[in-house]
């Protein structure tokens, strides 16, 4: 095994699966990247933390362990080498250390390397670093970045600039098609527009407080958030959670994956023409909230996962009511999807549009829902099970086709795999507290914590200081991987088919935009 030599002299860190730290220097950190990659190993997030010195992280998921790489250099002057040529999923990852804690990355051999910014949009003046530790400058007017995006030259070629604002209640990303008529030949994006500080937050609460901020991260996965935050933390303080908590954290979860699944497959409907699916899933997601609701005592669930468990039990009552309506919602869903499936417009709508093939997914990086779509067969909850996960024997979904069409498949089998957990939770739901007493740790620590959300894993890196408060967080959303692979999926297709093939994906720019 390539990594056995880093595992030999690394040190074990806290987390809910094994976890391996490794000091690197900068030719370790590079020949353990290589490694890591050479085995199918995954790059699960990169960053910084200080800057005098400064820390790059970088968490490297090769099953069954998580390696996390720490390279200390002196301070910001010095540069660490990039990894985007071994994933190059990590090149944005890199560009936002640069925005935030000043540290950049150099290009190695012959690798494609990215200088521009990422994040600042001039919300802040250029010589600012919102992660150095220093206080916040005064407002000041900052100067625009200079961003030129990559042009397509050719007869024929024009390009379409969309957004950063958009039509409707729609969050701000830019999208700079390249066309020859309606057929897109290359997709840039620009991302960041929504940076709302939320690391640099964390630093200014108590390590038992920062649950309800990771909750925030990206409200449609507050869940998976705060359950990996949760995570991290509880393993910093050595405390394991009562179990009846362990299961309500499993049922929370998969009634978040439900919600979404049912809103994407009514929204997707609608962005091929067919309103009725909308119609349905609207009123069946709005059945499924009111169910949780009755459960959980909020239709979302922002403040139900705490440290040491669960904000508030589930009564006899409400659990009967959810399983009731998983029953009516798995009829219901299996009659919808054999409409979608026998609908000559929508499949036409689906079919062969966004095709991300599986060598490009595994090239890439893709992850997740989209890319369990794509031959990519991974799932946390199978493959890296935590409890109750261990103990559920959760059925992967998965597809080797690629496009929406496959996307669409994968999110119905989840939507029933999930639909059936809810019921298999609750009829083994251990009684017992649900809640333990939870104090800070003291002393400090590092500590990671990952979850399958539904839109794929989910990782806090959390590191504690000795009174108990937050050095460093850094919350870590799957759609950092994905929105590179959304630029790949669109080309050769038309220009109208963007918003579907987007709606495929459906990834947070909340999540991503820190």
């Amino acid at each position: 095994m390539p990594l056995r030599r880093w595992l030999d002299n690394s040190r074990p860190l806290p987390g809910p699966v094994e976890v391996h730290r490794i000091d690197a220097t900068p030719d370790t950190w590079t020949a353990c990247a290589q490694d890591a990659a050479a085995c199918g190993g995954r790059l699960l997030a990169l960053w910084a933390e200080g800057t005098r010195p400064v820390t790059v992280y970088t968490v490297l998921l090769a099953e069954p362990t998580l390696l996390v790489l720490a390279l200390e250099l002196a301070d910001t002057s010095a540069t660490y080498p990039s990894i985007a040529g071994l994933f190059p999923t990590a090149a944005r990852m890199q560009r936002a250390a640069a925005d935030l804690n000043g540290v950049r990355a150099r290009a190695i051999d012959d690798d494609v390397f990215d200088p521009r910014p990422w994040l600042r949009h001039a919300a802040w003046p250029v010589d600012y670093l919102p992660l150095s530790g220093s206080a916040a400058p005064l407002p000041v007017r900052a100067g625009l970045d200079t961003y030129p995006f990559v042009r397509v030259d050719g007869e024929g070629v024009h390009e379409i600039a969309v957004g950063p604002v958009h039509a409707g209640i729609i969050e701000p990303g830019h999208f700079r098609f390249s066309v020859v008529g309606e057929k897109v030949l290359k997709l840039e994006e620009r991302l960041g527009y929504v940076h709302k500080g939320i690391e640099q937050r964390f630093s200014t609460l108590r390590a038992d407080q920062g649950h309800r901020l990771a909750a925030r991260v990206s409200g449609d996965s507050a869940v998976a958030f705060a359950w990996a935050y949760c995570q991290a933390l509880e393993a910093i303080a050595a405390v394991v959670v009562p179990e009846r908590a362990a299961w309500l954290r499993a049922l929370a979860l998969e009634y978040e994956r439900i919600a979404n699944h049912l809103g994407d497959l009514g929204a997707l409907g609608n962005d091929a023409g067919f309103a009725f699916g909308l119609a349905q899933f609207s009123r069946l997601k709005e059945q499924w909230l009111r169910a949780g609701a009755a459960v959980f005592g909020q239709r979302y669930l922002l403040d139900f996962v705490v440290p040491g468990g669960v904000a508030s039990n589930a009564s006899a009552a409400g659990l009967a009511g959810l399983v009731q309506c998983t029953h009516e919602l798995s009829d219901e869903t299996a009659t919808i999807r054999q409409i979608y499936d026998a609908h000559a417009g929508v499949r036409d709508r689906f079919a062969g549009a966004g095709t991300v093939e599986p060598k490009l997914a595994a090239r890439l990086g893709l992850c997740g829902l989209a890319g369990r779509a794509s031959g990519q067969a991974r799932d946390l909850r199978v493959d890296l099970p935590t409890h109750p996960y261990d103990v559920l024997s959760v059925c992967k979904a998965s597809s080797g086709e690629g496009d929406v069409l496959a996307r669409v498949a994968v999110r119905f089998d989840e939507l029933q795999e999930s639909l059936r957990l809810v019921g298999a939770i609750v009829h083994n739901l251990p009684a017992g507290p649900f809640l333990k007493a939870f104090a800070p740790p003291v002393g400090g620590g590092l500590g990671l914590g990952l979850v399958e959300g539904w839109r794929g894993p989910v990782l806090i890196a959390l590191e504690t200081s000795s009174d108990g408060g937050i050095r460093r967080c850094h919350p870590h959303d799957p759609s950092w991987q994905n929105w590179p692979v959304l630029e790949h999926a669109i080309i050769g297709n038309i220009v109208p088919d963007f918003p579907l093939i987007n709606k495929s994906f459906n990834l947070s720019y909340s999540g991503h935009d820190l």
